[in-house]
């Protein structure tokens, strides 16, 4: 959630750091900071709000420093505020720090009954005041984190920069991701590679407990128990990570526009193209064919991705499948079937619950398989097989490509599960590829209706609740559908299986209440017209999202309805997840709001 940066460098550093914290504002953020050594002094620049209040404090008020660490906050602990910003001091050190330090009131006790005054809300100060107090007992800076570090309880990424010690960063890693950039003379430190992107490729990645020492000449890694270990730093290429907003006013803009490209992308991964067959990426280190039950965990819209999934491989591959939000899964103690597969979906690889939730599935001797969009995300990294979604960095807090490249990825191991098990035939297999190669082409024609959204979201922006309806693998898209509404528009929105209409959200319908009613024409739709023609009864004012024959059949006259081009209904999700973004995305254009970095959320949720 936080970002972190840490710079050893040739130059005065202050520059370099905003700039790089700039690259993490997709992560949320209310308050930013920098701290260098300026003459061997800590020195520090904090702003609350946007980056560019800490530009004009350090406009007002330069740093020269030579070394230096900055962080963008999302508060957890104390209000959002320049006294509760990062870096957090004392005089001998400088910490930032994301995560949560789950033990910060005992330690806190015990550091005030020694005598140490604390001055923020934060449990980060608990971390600087707790080294200090070692650095006071007389121990170098290195044997202090050593020391120090196993007394910390919690989810954290840290990084550290000492009083007198210009050639010294530290950082430290117990959950959430911090990468280490090699330069030629400078070191870097990240929350991820796309900080690191405008000065080096060459990144080595922390592991879990890992922390390392850092200094013009190089890095040393340790590993939790304090022992030296050597963690390789690859060259990432340099268009994974560079990105920008192109033509469009926002990042979320670009990659709704982006979906063609990336789920092509990602369609030639699994996909012989030339042959119009699928590609066998996961033998053998998946085993469909005898398995009883497939696990799926995920979180937020990578669990509506593995809720759209589960239609997929019950019907295709004739697979059962238990779906938790990982939230719950991870207390749940849940039975696991012997030498069963568990299946994460996570855009960054390093969401929290999920990654619990694996660690247990390990336990009880699943095999692993993720599907994530960082491939050396730690989810990834721990799994024993990956199916990649190409999807690029997504820099927008609200999650669209990453979703349809999730679905594509999703249907593709759907398809090979169904042919590893026998329930597909060669000429299925070769019916439902074509299928899958055609969405590239069918997502730019649904791009073409933004106009049209444009004008709709106007009237759906008066609108204080708004819900959407499904069936079959449009459910998971109502639920989608509003959770994307709710993201960046701060409308209240609620998803419903269509057929639970009766069953207590009828109770809410009026002349007042949009409904949003996603429906192509498939072999549930005559039942979701008879929700439409209740809903219509009531006096709802209906939006319907469907194909040019749906329009015909669905026996009302709606309020507004998004005609979409026809294709094969089985993987519709993936092409129907488009007008849901672009109508969250208009909605909150026109409201105002801000539509990449949402009030209170974050990209990556990597503490719990």
């Amino acid at each position: 959630m936080c970002g972190i940066v840490g710079i050893l460098g040739k130059e005065a550093v202050a520059p370099q750091v905003v700039e790089a914290l700039r690259r993490l504002e997709y992560r949320g953020y209310d308050s930013a900071g920098v701290a260098t050594l300026e003459n061997g002094l800590l020195a520090r620049r904090r702003a609350e709000g946007k980056l560019k209040n800490l530009e004009i404090r350090l406009s007002n008020e330069p740093l020269e420093g030579l070394i230096g660490i900055g962080h963008t906050r999302w508060a957890t602990h104390g209000k959002p505020n320049e006294t509760n910003a990062h870096p957090h001091a004392t005089e001998k050190l400088a910490v930032v720090h994301n995560g949560i330090i789950e033990n910060f009131r005992e330690l806190k006790v015990e550091l005030e009954a020694d005598g140490y005054v604390f001055k923020t809300q934060t449990d980060t100060e608990i971390v600087a005041q707790l080294v200090t107090r070692e650095l006071d007992r007389g121990k170098k800076p290195v044997a202090a984190i050593a020391h120090c570090l196993p007394r910390l309880r919690g989810a954290f990424a840290l990084a550290f920069l000492f009083q007198g010690e210009e050639d010294l960063l530290i950082g430290a890693r117990n959950g959430p991701p911090l990468a280490v950039g090699v330069g030629d003379g400078e070191m870097y430190l990240g929350s991820d590679a796309v900080a690191l992107a405008p000065f080096t490729n060459l990144i080595a990645y922390l592991e879990e407990g890992d922390w390392v020492v850092l200094n013009r000449k190089g890095a040393i890694f340790y590993d939790k128990a304090n022992v030296q270990v050597e963690r390789r730093a690859r060259r990432v290429a340099a268009g994974s990570m560079l990105v920008d907003k192109g033509n469009h006013r926002h990042f979320m803009a670009k990659e709704i526009h982006e979906q063609p490209e990336v789920v092509a992308h990602t369609l030639t991964h699994y996909l012989d193209m030339a042959a119009g067959t699928l590609r066998q990426p996961f033998e053998p280190a998946v085993e469909w064919k005898g398995l009883s039950r497939l696990s799926v965990s995920a979180c937020g819209t990578a669990y509506y991705a593995g809720l759209t999934a589960k239609y997929w491989f019950e019907r295709l591959a004739r697979l059962p499948v238990e779906i938790d939000v990982a939230s719950e899964f991870r207390y749940r103690e849940a039975p696991m079937p012997e030498n069963g597969l568990a299946l994460f979906i996570s855009q960054s690889g390093e969401t929290a619950d999920t990654l619990a939730c694996l660690k247990y599935a390990k336990q009880e001797r699943q095999t692993i398989l993720s599907v994530v969009n960082m491939p050396t995300s730690t989810i990834a990294r721990e799994s024993d097989a990956v199916a990649p979604t190409l999807a690029g960095p997504e820099i927008g807090v609200a999650s669209t490509k990453a979703f349809t490249c999730q679905l594509t990825a999703l249907a593709c191991l759907a398809l090979a599960a169904a042919r590893a098990r026998g329930t597909l035939s060669a000429e299925d297999e070769i019916r439902h590829v074509q299928h899958l190669i055609a969405l590239p082409g069918l997502l730019a024609k649904a791009l073409e209706l933004e106009p049209e959204i444009e004008r709709l979201a106007r009237e759906l922006s008066k609108a204080s609740d708004v819900l959407y309806l499904g069936r079959g693998t449009s459910f998971p898209l109502a639920l989608e559908g509003a959770l994307k509404l709710k993201e960046i528009s701060y409308i209240h929105a609620e998803g419903y299986a269509a057929g639970e209409l009766k069953h207590g959200p009828i109770a809410l319908i009026d002349e007042d209440m949009p409904v949003i009613v996603v429906a192509p024409h498939d072999a549930l739709f005559e039942k979701t017209a008879s929700n439409m023609q209740e809903v219509a009864a009531r006096g709802g004012r209906i939006i319907l999202i469907t194909d040019a024959r749906g329009a015909a059949e669905c026996g009302i006259t709606p309020e507004a309805t998004i005609i979409m081009p026809e294709m094969d209904p089985l993987f519709a999700p993936i092409v129907y997840a488009l007008p849901i973004q672009m109508i969250a995305y208009q909605t909150a254009v026109f409201m105002g709001k801000d539509v990449d970095q949402p009030r209170n959320l974050a990209k990556s949720v990597t503490v719990e």
